[in-house]
């Protein structure tokens, strides 16, 4: 099979999280588009910073400025701690006109920062319910979100005959030991969010749960590749069967497969204690083209960005009601309960709970 893309919530490179940034003095205020220049007819350039993994289908694109008059351009930011880190440094004097890809281990930095112009999307009502609260008053808008959960290589454990975990507390049974590999949450987007997971899940006793992962014999890997590729008996020939990784990479097994598509995947998910991230676009405050900024956070919130977005970056859409693949329907389960911390939470204690891992780590 052909290696599964990073998907997009890959793309946070946690040392960034802990950068101290310094934020703008000024304050966002909504403006009204006739103030702006960008009221004015004729061609209008909009750029828009994004992820590393940040990916839509060259047809979309071109439909939207071809009926909008806007020319889309896209500018790299590096992974996404690096770009949400770039934008607070440039806080009211952007580079770009506006960001995507601001997930909610990052959003709270670059709201005290006031990296964002306030506008609510045409369509905000379209939202998914659970994510239509949260938008930090109209600051930012939610465009995706995944789920960050165990991954189980269903073919190793029908071969040794035993029966896979189902839940966070199974990993640390002794009939699972050397069986787990985990990312480096200092290192990682998915290790980081396991991290999170545990932490709410297990409340003060998450570092008594760790030291119980690493009494039975946890593989910590510096990246989602290096576990994936390297360790996972699926992705890489390892020897752990067990991996941290994402509700969608077995419908991204099965996309990505070399010639005939398997009818199955021969991997699948634990629901239980899988972490959920959200990825937010936003106007960058200061921009010179606020209206056609604007256009373009209804554009991505749209039916058809919205229906794109599964098959692109491997997450699901923030809207409401839009079908989706029957990969996705078959083989990525929606998970109901996921677990979640508030932003500002994250924001205050990423270093602490980060020292606090490595020490029970040993690392």
């Amino acid at each position: 099979m052909k290696r599964i893309p990073v998907v997009a919530l890959a793309a946070l490179s946690v040392s960034a999280l802990v950068l101290s940034a310094c934020g703008s003095d000024s304050t966002s205020n909504s403006a009204d588009p006739s103030d702006s220049e960008t009221a004015t007819s004729g061609p209008r350039t909009v750029q828009l910073l994004t992820h590393d993994s940040f990916a839509l289908s060259e047809d979309v694109i071109a439909d939207f400025e071809e009926s909008s008059g806007i020319t889309l351009e896209l500018v790299s930011g590096g992974d996404a701690g690096s770009m949400v880190a770039g934008a607070i440094l440039a806080a009211g004097a952007p580079t770009a006109d506006v960001i995507f890809g601001v997930d909610n281990t990052l959003v709270t930095r670059a709201l005290e920062a006031e990296v964002f112009e306030p506008y609510t999307a045409s369509d905000a009502e379209a939202l998914r319910p659970a994510l239509a609260e949260q938008t930090f008053d109209g600051r930012v808008t939610p465009i995706d979100f995944g789920d960050v959960c165990i991954n189980i290589d269903d073919t190793w454990f029908e071969a040794e005959g035993i029966a896979p975990p189902t839940t966070l507390d199974d990993l640390a049974d002794p009939q699972y030991a050397d069986l787990l590999v985990v990312q480096d949450p200092g290192t990682s987007s998915p290790g980081l969010a396991f991290l999170l997971s545990t932490v709410s899940r297990y409340d003060e006793g998450w570092t008594d749960y760790w030291q119980r992962l690493l009494d039975n014999g946890v593989k910590v890997a510096g990246s989602w590749s290096d576990a994936y590729y390297g360790d996972f008996t699926f992705g890489g020939g390892g020897d752990r069967p067990i991996v941290v990784s994402y509700a969608t990479s077995p419908p991204a097994e099965i996309v990505y497969a070399e010639g005939e598509p398997p009818e199955t995947p021969s991997t699948s998910v634990m629901t239980d204690g899988c972490y959920r991230q959200i990825e937010y676009a936003g106007i960058l405050a200061g921009t010179d083209e606020l209206q056609a900024a604007q256009q373009v956070i209804d554009w991505l919130l749209s039916p058809e960005v919205q229906a794109d977005i599964p098959l692109n970056m491997f997450v699901f859409p923030a809207r409401d009601g839009i079908a989706l693949p029957e990969v996705f329907e078959e083989f990525a389960p929606q998970v109901d309960d996921a677990e979640q911390l508030p932003s500002d939470f994250i924001a205050q204690n990423v270093n602490d709970l980060l020292a606090q891992w490595g020490s029970v780590m040993g690392r």
